[in-house]
């Protein structure tokens, strides 16, 4: 049986929803009425239970990221996906905090250099948004390209891990 937790932070209103004391969503809409839509579409069978492992080191360990004190997550995670997807997912992982990547170089790190629109797409699957930072991947060109969360929040997560500057739109900074 899934449990979910809705909760506020400084991005938005939160969508997580745990099972067998794994993390498998994460999602950040705008509104409180937003984030109910997504558990009704997404996840109606769940059953609200925030004190559900992991979800309150979820909630704790997001809070962190936020505020600046934390620059990686340490959560079971299962999210659930196609096997190219969690290979997208996984490589995700391993783009360190404060760099980027572009969807071509994402889909030569998984072995598909050919498969740059698949990497997108499955970016954009992605169920457990800011742990598996999707938004650490960028247009060729350094510019911002989808976000299912939104272009001002992916901006707002570059910004926050130091990867773009506040002053130029596109402008990307390697560590």
């Amino acid at each position: 049986m899934a449990s979910f937790g809705v909760f506020q932070d400084a991005l938005g209103w939160v969508l997580a929803v745990a099972r067998d004391g794994k993390l498998v969503w994460l999602g950040h809409t705008p509104t409180r009425d937003g984030a109910e839509a997504s558990r009704l579409r997404w996840w109606p069978e769940a059953e609200p239970d925030p004190e559900a492992p992991p979800l309150p080191e979820t909630r704790r360990q997001l809070d962190d990221y936020l505020a600046g004190r934390r620059r990686g997550f340490d959560l079971p995670l299962d999210p659930v996906g196609t096997e190219f997807q969690r290979l997208c997912w996984q490589a995700l992982q391993r783009i360190p905090f404060g760099e980027t990547r572009s969807y071509s170089e994402q889909a030569r790190a998984i072995g598909r250099p050919a498969a740059i629109r698949a990497v997108g797409r499955a970016n954009h699957d992605n169920p457990i948004g800011v742990i598996i930072p999707c938004h650490r991947v960028i247009g060729a060109n350094g510019s911002l390209t989808g976000y299912a969360g939104g272009l001002d929040m992916k901006r707002a997560l570059l910004e926050l891990e130091g990867a773009m500057t506040g002053t130029l739109p596109g402008v990307v900074a390697r560590g």
